[in-house]
Parts: structure tokens; C-alpha cells; sequence
């Protein structure tokens, strides 16, 4: 079967469940959530040990979906969890004696900050319109509009950039990446958000929806940059094979896991 091929069994089966955890949200959505962090986690931890880092797997991994959950039911404070998620992790390095603490215990902490707490933005913004003045599902629809944003910039920023790219943006990173690609990507974000304005998320305004746009085709591509990094000092193509023609979780979400906590902080304060 080609990769072509895989791609695109792949994505029938995958995007209408999707599309079903955005749209009724609740703990389908937070199922979906969790599937994300766990998975990235799990990447990211196996990527890592290439360097001889030996992260906390299994309570990275439950520290992970716990603050992914606690951002959906709030069954404890969000600062108590964190000032115990460090103390039970130093406490179980004391006795773990993989390699070096100092590194095992700084990239577990970046795993399950960077992976736990972005996954939860993904449930912040899903559950932020749940209250009077909105509808719930356009909670929902607003991820959708970001996937798919996503996807275009992606899109964009690839075609355009193999076309037309001279100039390349972080060479040491992604070599095949251009400042062309780049702005292209953040031109076809602005754009597309601004179509599904008009279908899905109307309740926007439309300077929210420039807003939403820019910060995706930047923050976006920032967070597709980062893995790339994480990945080129891993030495690793793909975070993954768990997805077939398509990488890793950790490929499929990185921009969206980026973006998500800055969509949200956005919402909080201005809207």
C-alpha cells in the first residue's frame, strides 16, 4: 500500500471522529484530549532517550491526563496539582538512578508542561463558550476552524515555499523551510479563518477572527518549528510510525498543542 494511499485511509477514518469529539465536546472531546497529550508524551519520551535521557514514562504520563482532566472537572487547585506533580517527581527520582537526574528530571517537567498543560488549553477553549451569552457547540466549532486553519497553513506554507522559497528561515532546523513558506502560511491562516467566520464561527468578530488567524499562522509554525528541533536533536525523522503515512501523534498536533494556549489566553483576556 503506498504512502499516498495510507494517508488518505488514514484520514477518512480519523477525521470524522474528529470532527464528532469537537463538535459534542464534553468527555468525547476530553477523550480526545487526552489521547493527544498521552501520545505526544509517549513520543516525546521515546525520542528523547536517543540522548540518553531516561524521562519518568509512567507518572509523566499520568501527571500528563491528570492535568488534562483537571482542566475539564477542577477536582483540585491547578497550583496545588502543579507544586505536587514536581515534589512526587523529584521524590521518585531519588530512587529511579537512570542516568543523569539533572536531565531526566528537566525534560520529564518540559513533557509534561509542555504537552500537559497545551493539551489542556485544547479542553479550555472547547468548554470557554459554555456559558450564558453562547452556545455550546461553538466552542466546537472554533476547534474545527482551527484544525482546519491548520491544515491550510500547513498546506500553503509547503506548496508555496517548494515553488517559491529562496530564503531559508531556520536552516540548522528545517533546511527545506523558507521565509516564503512562512508568510505564506500566515497569509492563508488570516484567510482562512476569516472563511469559516462566514459558515461556522459567526459569533466571532471579525478583528477575534484576524486575531485568531495570526496567532495560528505564527504560534502555529512556531510549534511545528520547535518539534522539528526536538526532532533533529533526537536525530529522528518522524516522532512516530503510530499513524501510518502520517508520522506520530506528536507530528499531527504540534501546531495546534502551540497554538492552543495562546488562542486561549486570547479568549480569557479579550473576548
Amino acid at each position: 500500500m503506498s504512502n499516498t494511499t495510507q494517508r488518505i485511509l488514514v484520514s477518512v477514518i480519523a477525521i470524522p471522529f474528529i470532527i464528532a469529539a469537537c463538535y459534542f465536546g464534553n468527555e468525547l472531546f476530553l477523550l480526545f484530549a487526552s489521547g493527544i497529550g498521552f501520545l505526544s508524551f509517549y513520543e516525546f519520551s521515546k525520542m528523547v532517550k536517543n540522548k540518553g535521557i531516561i524521562t519518568n514514562l509512567y507518572f509523566g504520563s499520568v501527571s500528563v491526563i491528570l492535568l488534562i482532566i483537571n482542566s475539564y472537572y477542577v477536582f483540585i487547585d491547578f497550583q496545588i496539582l502543579i507544586i505536587l506533580i514536581i515534589l512526587i517527581l523529584f521524590f521518585f527520582e531519588l530512587f529511579r538512578n537512570k542516568e543523569s537526574a539533572i536531565l531526566n528530571l528537566g525534560t520529564t517537567l518540559t513533557g509534561i508542561f509542555y504537552i500537559g498543560l497545551f493539551s489542556s488549553s485544547l479542553v479550555l477553549i472547547r468548554e470557554y463558550f459554555n456559558y450564558s451569552g453562547f452556545l455550546y457547540h461553538q466552542g466546537g466549532y472554533l476547534i474545527i476552524s482551527l484544525l482546519f486553519t491548520i491544515w491550510i497553513c500547513d498546506s500553503a506554507a509547503f506548496f508555496i515555499g517548494t515553488a517559491f522559497g529562496k530564503h531559508k528561515i531556520f536552516p540548522r532546523i528545517s533546511p527545506k523551510k523558507s521565509v516564503e513558506g512562512s508568510v505564506a502560511g500566515l497569509v492563508f491562516s488570516i484567510i482562512t479563518m476569516l472563511a469559516a467566520k462566514s459558515f461556522f464561527i459567526e459569533f466571532l468578530s471579525w478583528t477575534d477572527t484576524i486575531i485568531i488567524g495570526l496567532i495560528v499562522g505564527t504560534a502555529g509554525q512556531a510549534g511545528d518549528f520547535i518539534e522539528s528541533m526536538i526532532k533533529r536533536d533526537a536525530g529522528v525523522k518522524d516522532s512516530s510510525s503510530l499513524i501510518p503515512g502520517h508520522g506520530g501523534i506528536f507530528d499531527r498536533f504540534d501546531s495546534l498543542l502551540f497554538s492552543a494556549p495562546v488562542i486561549y489566553l486570547y479568549l480569557h483576556y479579550f473576548i
